[in-house]
């Protein structure tokens, strides 16, 4: 009697065959777990925002914040104008005289000399509130520094002429060769010395019970001639055509105007 096969395995069917290749195998992995029930993640393009609108409106936002800032400060400069009609105060050189002025051999200057300023305040509604007021003398024509002085502060009222004395001293200032050779050529001028007067402070304005901030302004007074003294006779410098300019300094950050 033949002996009979019979086969270790059951035939795979065509279903069985699908089954086969897609059954995990025995122990499945938590990846292989997880990932037969999770959908495929596909990546979502990203929405980006265009670099060139946030600049544009940056630059609108900070144009419309400029301009309203302008607006603002036009209006309030109007109000004050026809509330107040501000004016300029005005300074004016209303003495010089010079009771020394010597240069030595080894270029060593001495100065003595005293000014007196008039300044006015036409305005019938504001005070004008000054800080100590820096003075420098130099020579018109090439700006060889002659001597400084001081002047105190002040507080200069409605309607008000005030008069102003300072002392301008230098004391044994060392020149270079080339500010000393020139200082003795002008001093022999049969012209007299050309001077220049410079004045620096800061100011605030008062009107009624409000004080702005403290606003730098420079003083400049040219158009004065002196002749050098000689011995212990003072000279009086001529200040007939003196003039004065008054220049305001804002200065906003880093930058003066």
């Amino acid at each position: 009697m033949a002996d009979r096969v019979y086969p270790s395995t059951k035939p795979a069917t065509n279903g069985d065959t699908t089954a086969a290749t897609t059954k995990p195998s025995f122990p499945a992995t938590k990846a292989q777990l997880y990932g037969a029930a999770r959908p495929a993640y596909r990546p979502q393009p990203h929405r980006k925002r265009s670099r060139r609108s946030c600049c544009c409106a940056c630059c609108l936002w900070l144009t419309l914040i400029i301009f309203t800032l302008l607006l603002l400060a036009a209006i309030a400069g109007a109000i004050i104008y026809v509330l107040y009609h501000p004016q300029r105060p005005t300074f004016s050189v209303s003495g010089l005289k010079i009771s020394s002025l010597n240069l030595t051999s080894s270029s060593h200057l001495t100065t003595n000399i005293n000014l007196n300023i008039t300044t006015r305040n036409p305005n019938k509604k504001l005070v004008y509130i000054y800080s100590p007021v820096t003075i420098s003398l130099t020579t018109a024509k090439d700006g060889i520094q002659i001597g400084n002085g001081l002047l105190p502060s002040f507080e200069h009222g409605t309607k008000n002429t005030t008069f102003l004395k300072a002392a301008i001293r230098s004391s044994d200032q060392q020149l270079d060769d080339t500010s000393a050779s020139q200082l003795k050529t002008d001093f022999k001028s049969k012209n007299g010395l050309a001077l220049k007067i410079e004045l620096e402070t800061k100011v605030k304005v008062k009107m009624g019970g409000l004080k702005t901030p403290r606003v730098g302004i420079k003083i400049s007074c040219e158009g004065i001639k002196t002749i050098i003294p000689n011995g212990k006779s003072a000279t009086t410098a001529s200040v007939s055509k003196a003039k004065c300019k008054v220049d305001l300094k804002i200065k906003i950050w880093k930058w003066t105007f």
